[in-house]
């Protein structure tokens, strides 16, 4: 695709982005901003209307330090302290997603294959904003990352289960020893857990995205069992669907900054003798609404 300028609602002080689409649902691609130098705000501006725009935006060819990526996560808000804090790598917003052993030791979370769509932190009351991912390390084939568009997902359901899911709340949770890859259907003693709405308002935009997902949501409140997972597996599938998601091939130096609040996530699988080593910021979000 061919890179346009768009301004974005930038303020006339800041010369406008190039920008490149990723895909025709989702994603950008920045290009000529390095981040191993501070931003000013009239330009962190132009890069947040961008992300609100199109939710994924990727720079590449980045060489960034743990300091470079924090501050960068910071023009976006307060990063996330880890909740699970032996996968913290000398920051405590910041974490190491990897395969790599040292001493029979893993490095970092969530080391082998693919992952089911899910939404960072959706399991905790305050998930979330956003995700920030820089690639180290990657294998030669595999273990790229999808994303797909919530607000597309919610706009094209039927009218009828729109109006079955409105007000609905549903029950997430995640197993960090048990159900990394996979999703649970029982609420197991002591598993970090919360509620949210099923479908959720995007604070600074004001659509509405399906806030669901495969890997952490165990069923929606106030219904059956069984008309519960029905309805979830038909949302589940409906959200997955390749005209909704943008696949990203990973590069040395890639870095992507997704919006939780109206994108899902997935992995694809890899070699599990092949090292990948990437660097995960979250950024604070709100409560769900």
């Amino acid at each position: 695709m061919e890179a346009t300028s768009l301004s974005a609602g930038a303020k006339p002080s800041a010369p406008p982005l190039a920008v490149r689409k990723l895909s025709p649902e989702i994603g950008a691609e920045i290009m000529g901003v390095d981040l191993s130098q501070p931003i000013g705000g009239a330009l962190a501006g132009q890069m947040q209307d961008i992300w609100h725009d199109n939710l994924v935006i990727l720079l590449r060819g980045q060489k960034l330090s743990m300091e470079d990526q924090v501050r960068f996560a910071e023009c976006f808000g307060p990063p996330a302290k880890l909740h699970n804090k032996g996968h913290m790598a000398g920051h405590e917003a910041v974490m190491l997603i990897s395969n790599i052993r040292e001493n029979g030791k893993l490095i970092g979370a969530l080391p082998d294959g693919e992952m089911n769509f899910h939404t960072d932190q959706c399991h905790q009351e305050r998930p979330a904003k956003a995700s920030m991912l820089y690639a180290i390390e990657i294998p030669k084939e595999g273990g790229n990352t999808l994303f797909s568009n919530a607000y597309a997902a919610y706009e094209t359901l039927p009218d009828d289960i729109k109006r079955r899911i409105d007000g609905k709340r549903a029950l997430n949770a995640y197993d960090y020893a048990n159900a990394a890859m996979k999703r649970g259907t029982k609420l197991a003693e002591g598993v970090p857990h919360y509620m949210h709405p099923v479908v959720r308002t995007h604070p600074a935009t004001g659509r509405k995205a399906l806030y669901v997902n495969r890997l952490m949501t165990v069923r929606i409140d106030d219904m059956p069992e069984a008309e519960s997972e029905v309805l979830l597996n038909f949302l589940f599938d409906h959200q997955e669907q390749r005209r909704f998601i943008y696949e990203h091939v990973w590069r040395v130096g890639d870095i992507l900054m997704w919006d939780n609040r109206c994108t899902l996530h997935a992995r694809t699988d890899f070699s599990a003798v092949e090292r990948r080593l990437m660097r995960r910021v979250t950024i604070l979000g709100e409560k769900p609404v």
